[in-house]
């Protein structure tokens, strides 16, 4: 059903971590290469202001986390203790899931409409970050907007698991779009025929 955001999810989890990946490793490159004594290169590198990449790559992975949980609720690899609720009959059992689904949901809806208030407050006010100089509202939105898609996620779970009575599950040998049959035939070798 929403399937575009699924991968609008996914897509923004992968670029923050593909880009702050590459800044991190450009950043620690050009402080060991500045540092070398090469007059011309040395003197290339120094010229180059990288000191803003530290502020960004926090505010990348930030974003990242925020979002990534939302991504965690949905497919399931969020780690929980579920073995006194896994022995609950099922009636129960179905019961304190749902009840837990519903307080995540309580719980990142509070703290996203505490976190839009926030961002509205520091939104009116001069404030910026110290490196990058960007409106520090910016950097504080990824509360509310993570807090906000991880409640709809736990909403979202909570009503497939109403209906169905199953929960997501991660499966941490599982890649998408391949097959482990195809792939690896030999895997489930067939039987031999006839002597």
């Amino acid at each position: 059903m929403l399937k575009w955001l699924d991968h609008l999810e996914e897509w923004l989890i992968a670029s923050l971590m593909a880009g702050a990946t590459v800044l991190i490793f450009i950043a620690v490159l050009h402080r060991y290469a500045a540092g070398m004594h090469i007059p011309v290169v040395q003197d290339l590198l120094l010229k180059i202001d990288l000191s803003w990449a530290q502020e960004l790559c926090i505010f990348m992975f930030v974003w990242m986390a925020k979002f990534g949980a939302a991504y965690g609720v949905r497919t399931g690899i969020h780690v929980g203790v579920d073995v006194l609720i896994n022995r609950l009959p099922p009636r129960y059992r179905r019961a304190y899931v749902l009840v837990g689904l519903l307080a995540g949901a309580l719980f990142t809806a509070i703290v996203g409409t505490l976190g839009a208030a926030f961002v509205w407050e520091i939104g009116h006010t001069d404030s910026v970050t110290s490196d990058l100089e960007w409106p520090k509202w910016i950097v504080y939105l990824c509360i509310p907007l993570g807090s906000y898609l991880m409640c709809f996620r736990f909403l979202q779970v909570a009503w497939s698991f109403w209906r169905t009575g199953e929960l997501p599950h991660h499966n941490p040998g599982h890649v998408e779009g391949l097959d482990a049959e195809e792939a690896v035939p030999d895997l489930h070798p067939q039987p031999l025929r006839g002597a």
